[in-house]
């Protein structure tokens, strides 16, 4: 059986086995239906036509008779010899009958190729001009299902856009925002960090219309996120992500042992943790450029390091070294003699020290300075103690006292000698070595610090005899302080305590803008004095605070008040040199002087007084703590400090120093007013005639 002809091309004409090939010439043959009684079908292309597929039918009047058994369908006419067309006749030798799927009409006929190629073709021209459609409809809008930041902006026009993102969006991103780095929390202030939202760029960026069809189509069931465009200031953003960082990074902690008085134990480790900057950076921007949620911590990445020393290894120091070492005291007998030393326990556990080891142990050791500390006076049996360099003032010069080393125990040898013993059970004790002791301060340390001349002094005056002795006490513990080049001197600090046990008393205070007692009161009149020769010496004023009310015995806008554990007094030598502190006192004066090497002359320039404020008048009930009060205006003012070149006398620079006083109250104290009669009381004190018996009436 022969199927259909390939579409464009024409079948070869066939002949019957054992006959000669068909020509293209031959005339209708015998028994074959004439054309005029049925209709001719040509799906043969012929050679050279310009049509193809095309099917050529005459009318039909009436339908073919069916063919008798055994005859040829008339409806399927042998073709003449030396036709084209290709035999269709079933007999014998022939060729078998035709598919009828091969007829004109049929399924698989040139109807149906025609349908196959047409339908797609009208199909795709179809969607040509519904693709151009939507193309012209939405103009120049920005593409639909545009999503910026979660905020649909699909469909609306530029100018539509922007008002919606400024409305929506630009807020969220412009508002602090948590963030959280492993367990830390902190807050990004994206105004800070330079970071806000780019409106016209982030519309430039979002409003051409994709030319892909799939994407168009796509469009019309899901909607397309795009980041917002972010302005940025990188070295804001920086800054910001490093003040975060100020509170997630950590260096790893070791397991190590920690003493309480003599009470062991372990400390536990802690990872080391790093803030990715670059990668929190990242993390901030992406966040707020996909408008994260403001009540959403943004995740920032941090980096973790690992600890050498595990808390199995310091719970194994404490149980085999730590704990022996303090099961009893250990006595230091000396190498000539019947002297001893012996060194307590606390002694034992404030020396003790604990160094993480690379291979991972925790390494036990005695620290000799801690040691010397707990028991070096106690030493002193053994040999001589050392005698450091000091600073001697004559008139106006200063000079050095040579330093002395010592004969004593060595603390460093000691220490090597006692960390075997710690080991061992009670009784311990060391034979220990005498050696030189070397001064704290030798007499070469002390010739570089360079203090060679007087830098500058200042002196006040008081009258109050109590102030007067509180003065003196603190006087005398800061005379002699050595402030090393570099160092910052702190009264409160150097002082430490000023109570009673110190030999202070109670005197007046400041206190609420008003005057009260306290013990340790006047102690501003040292800080007063203080400040004005650090101030003429040019060194930096660190930390000072002045009165809240103007005090008439000391420079305006130029003094300082101190209050134990609340306000102090700091000033930093930020000279090559060091300087030394010399304190005078007398019954109604006080002088400090600060030696040193000089670098500059000093001058001092007061502004008039400003913004005048007259005091308030207050009448007080005297309950006993009440301190009347004179009062006086506040004012402002302002001190200018020139420095100026010791040998030229040019001015190098200008300091401000701004001063703000309330103006003190008068305060008048009166006594309290006597007490309201009682009339209960008074009705009780009135004494009562007792009713009289009427006399007898005389007898009749």
């Amino acid at each position: 059986m022969i199927g259909p002809p390939v579409e464009g091309d024409a079948a070869p004409p066939l002949a019957a086995p054992g006959q000669p090939p068909v020509t293209s010439a031959s005339a209708p043959s015998a028994g074959t239906t004439s054309p005029a009684d049925a209709p001719t079908i040509s799906d043969t292309p012929v050679a050279g036509s310009a049509v193809e597929d095309t099917a050529v039918v005459t009318r039909v009047d009436s339908p073919p008779p069916a063919p008798e058994t055994g005859q040829d369908d008339g409806a399927h006419p042998t073709p003449p010899a030396g036709s084209s067309a290709v035999a269709d006749q079933g007999g014998p030798g022939g060729p078998p009958p035709a598919d009828p799927s091969s007829g004109g009409d049929g399924d698989g006929g040139p109807t149906w190729r025609r349908r196959r190629v047409l339908v797609p073709v009208a199909a795709l021209l179809a969607l040509a001009v519904l693709y151009g459609a939507d193309l012209a409809l939405a103009g120049g809008d920005v593409p639909r299902g545009t999503v910026v930041g979660g905020v649909d902006v699909g469909g609306l026009s530029p100018a539509a856009a922007a008002q919606r993102l400024e409305g929506d969006l630009a807020p969220k991103v412009a508002a602090d925002h948590p963030v959280v780095a492993d367990d830390v929390t902190g807050v990004l202030h994206p105004a800070t960090a330079g970071i806000a939202l780019d409106v016209p760029a982030t519309v430039d960026a979002v409003d051409d219309q994709p030319l892909n069809p799939w994407t168009r189509l796509t469009s019309l069931f899901g909607d397309r996120e795009v980041d917002a465009v972010l302005t940025g200031d990188e070295t804001a953003l920086a800054a910001q992500v490093d003040q975060l960082a100020a509170t997630v990074d950590r260096a790893p902690v070791d397991a190590t042992i920690t003493l309480e008085g003599t009470e062991p134990s372990v400390v536990e480790p802690l990872e080391g943790r790093t803030l990715d900057r670059a990668g929190a950076a990242e993390a901030i921007t992406e966040t707020l450029a996909a408008g994260g949620a403001v009540d959403e911590p943004i995740e920032l990445p941090v980096e973790m390091t690992e600890v050498q020393v595990q808390a199995e290894e310091a719970a194994r120091v404490l149980a085999e070294t730590v704990t022996p070492a303090l099961s009893a005291p250990v006595t230091v007998v000396g190498p000539e003699g019947p002297e001893s030393v012996e060194i307590p326990v606390t002694a034992i556990a404030a020396s003790l020290t604990f160094t993480p080891q690379e291979d991972g142990t925790l390494a036990v050791g005695i620290d000799p300075a801690a040691l010397q500390a707990e028991v070096g006076e106690d030493f002193g049996v053994f040999g001589s103690p050392a005698q450091d360099a000091r600073f001697e003032v004559s008139g106006d010069t200063i000079g050095i006292v040579p330093s002395v080393d010592g004969q004593g125990i060595n603390p460093v040898e000691l220490a090597g000698q006692l960390l075997p013993v710690l080991s061992e059970p009670a009784p311990r004790t060391v034979t220990g070595v005498l050696g030189p002791v070397p001064a704290s301060l030798t007499t070469e340390q002390a010739q570089a610090l360079g203090i060679t001349e007087k830098v500058s002094s200042f002196t006040t005056e008081f009258t109050n005899q109590a102030s007067g002795t509180n003065i003196r006490v603190v006087a005398a513990e800061v005379d002699g302080a050595l402030v090393r080049p570099g160092e910052t001197f702190s009264l409160n600090g150097y002082t430490g305590p000023r109570g009673t046990a110190q030999g202070y008393v109670p005197a007046a205070v400041i206190s609420g803008g008003e005057l009260s007692q306290a013990v340790g009161g006047g102690i501003s009149q040292f800080a007063t004095t203080m400040f004005n020769s650090v101030f003429f010496a040019g060194l930096e004023d660190v930390y000072h605070k002045p009165h809240s009310f103007y005090i008439s015995r000391y420079p305006a806008g130029r003094e300082a008040t101190v209050y134990e554990g609340q306000i102090d007094l700091k000033w930093r030598n930020d000279t090559d040199t060091g300087i030394y502190v010399q304190t005078e006192w007398t019954p109604s004066s006080l002088t400090v002087t600060l030696w040193g090497t000089k670098y500059y002359d000093i001058e001092s320039i007061s502004s008039a007084r400003r913004n005048i404020r007259e005091p308030a008048v207050q009448e007080k009930v005297d309950d006993g703590n009440c301190i009347p009060q004179s009062g006086a205006r506040g004012f402002d003012i302002t001190v200018t400090r020139v420095f100026r070149d010791l040998a030229s006398k040019a001015e190098l620079r200008r300091e401000d120093f701004e001063t703000r006083y309330a103006a003190e109250a008068i305060i008048t104290c009166v006594a309290p007013p006597e007490p309201p009669a009682d009339p209960a009381a008074d009705a009780a004190a009135v004494p009562t005639t007792p009713p009289s018996t009427p006399p007898p009436a005389p007898a009749g």
